[in-house]
């Protein structure tokens, strides 16, 4: 779990994210938030990527301002918590993806309801992940669409409240669809970025902000015939031909979209943002042993760490933000931010009010128009927590974790790296910074004791049903589940 800004910045913040004015209804910016999963900083050609073939997020890459430095959690839930928060994920109850504990707390008051506030259409397509329970689903907190899967990936099913459809494949899969469940035809990221732009379409007069979280390239690792041939004619393994396959359709459904913002005369009045929810997944990476050829060693970008790691390497994603005319394109910004910036910069722009007392992250408007103003460090916070089930947070505290600012990573109670100088994390040179190990481990004390008592998914009763299967057979006996009209010319 990711991040929660110094409490001493709190009214710095609170400056910054009221920075950018309001505007008027008609010149709101649209807004267009895709995340992909699992897929981490790496697999992008224009990051060095060896294999993979990603031309449409290379242009979207050269036309954007990106973050060099663009910081989330190890694992997905916590991320998904966080850019709907504002706020670190542990302060929303996350602590895992599943046994109850991805369950964000209904205390919060989240970015689509931030954004209906200031008069934004407000649509999800894809992964939700943050509680399958009908009080914690999209369309109860701000969605005006809700065009999802369950649980934390297509057909995956836990002994508790996590589960998807019952028996859900990639290739035509049962969606929920404002509560109820379709029958889709197609593979899962085709059809969740067709219903997105059908809803777009619905909405060009703006404004609207549309999420398209892929549930892709997470495993299973099953990309479209088409895709995964290329990888496996070079001699790579289906379960490697699948990653990267699945991959390259996302890059060809990202040239979709801005090819329909183009035409439909959208694309200078929305900004597109593109990531991942955590670092690249360690199945599709090529740890899995027997099914490299050759010199196709995995590409990590240099980084120490995959998903699920508390190193750079774990939690560093893209961070692409296109506003043609005002985010300048071919920028790159090499300071420090995180997904918990993502509301208070959104809210900024949107000209919407933050909830009052919950918001930690920075605005990072100013900084986008201007890279070269004063921008105080701060300490960041990874956890990957996920400890047993009934087990005492506070038994955890000390292990798994890390601090970061913008020279520094901290990694347990050991090992210091100085990111500037050695992002690899190949030397520890905790010796020779003792108060820098200090002023972090000071910060990280403090944030765990904010923290810790709001944890609220802790040693909660498993539930006894599962919340999809439940209602999928009472609308299955109730008369079926109808076909998904696909908008057309899509």
């Amino acid at each position: 779990m990711e991040f929660v800004s110094n409490s001493m910045l709190r009214p710095l913040l609170l400056i910054l994210a009221t920075a950018l004015s309001a505007l008027p209804a008609a010149e709101k910016p649209n807004i267009i938030l895709v995340m992909t999963d699992d897929q981490g900083y790496g697999p992008v050609a224009r990051h060095g990527h060896p294999w993979i073939r990603t031309p449409h997020l290379d242009r979207l890459h050269d036309e954007s301002t990106r973050f060099n430095r663009f910081l989330v959690s190890p694992t997905c839930s916590p991320t998904r918590a966080a850019i709907m928060t504002g706020r670190h994920p542990m302060k929303n109850g996350i602590t895992h993806t599943i046994n109850e504990r991805d369950r964000m707390t209904l205390d919060a008051t989240i970015l689509p309801q931030v954004l209906k506030s200031a008069g934004y259409a407000t649509g999800i397509f894809g992964k939700w992940h943050l509680g399958d329970e009908d009080p914690y689903q999209p369309n109860r907190r701000g969605f005006d669409e809700a065009f999802i899967h369950g649980a934390g990936g297509i057909g995956q099913a836990y002994a508790c409240s996590n589960a998807d459809a019952p028996n859900n494949k990639y290739f035509d899969p049962v969606v929920r669809h404002n509560g109820r469940f379709v029958k889709t035809k197609g593979f899962c990221t085709d059809v969740f970025f067709t219903a997105a732009l059908g809803w777009i379409r619905e909405h060009k007069e703006g404004p609207f902000f549309a999420y398209i979280s892929t549930n892709a390239p997470h495993g299973p690792f099953i990309a479209p015939p088409e895709n995964a041939k290329y990888f496996t004619d070079k001699g790579f393994g289906k379960t490697h031909a699948g990653f990267y396959g699945m991959v390259e359709n996302i890059d060809e459904n990202m040239g979709r979209l801005m090819a329909k913002l183009k035409a439909w005369d959208l694309e200078e009045n929305t900004i597109l943002i593109f990531m991942s929810d955590n670092g690249m997944t360690g199945n599709g990476a090529g740890k899995s042993k027997g099914e490299l050829a050759p010199g196709h060693e995995w590409f990590n970008a240099g980084m120490k760490g995959l998903k699920g790691s508390p190193d750079e390497g774990g939690v560093r994603v893209p961070f692409f933000i296109r506003w043609p005319g005002k985010a300048p394109g071919g920028r790159e910004i090499d300071t420090l931010a995180a997904h918990i910036d993502i509301l208070p910069t959104l809210a900024a722009i949107a000209g919407a009010h933050l909830p009052e007392g919950q918001v930690e992250g920075r605005n990072l408007w100013p900084l986008i128009k201007d890279d070269k103003r004063a921008w105080p460090d701060r300490h960041l916070f990874t956890h990957v927590a996920r400890w047993p089930v009934g087990a005492e947070p506070n038994d955890f505290q000390w292990k798994n974790f890390a601090v970061r600012n913008q020279r520094f990573r901290l990694v347990g109670r050991e090992q210091l790296f100085d990111m500037e100088k050695d992002p690899g994390q190949t030397t520890n040179v905790i010796q020779d910074h003792p108060d820098v190990v200090e002023g972090m481990l000071s910060a990280y004390e403090r944030f765990w004791k904010e923290a810790r008592p709001l944890m609220v998914n802790e040693k909660v009763p498993m539930s006894k049903t599962r919340p999809y299967h439940v209602a999928y057979r009472k609308q299955e006996q109730a008369g079926g589940i109808p076909d998904w009209k696909a908008p057309d010319g899509l």
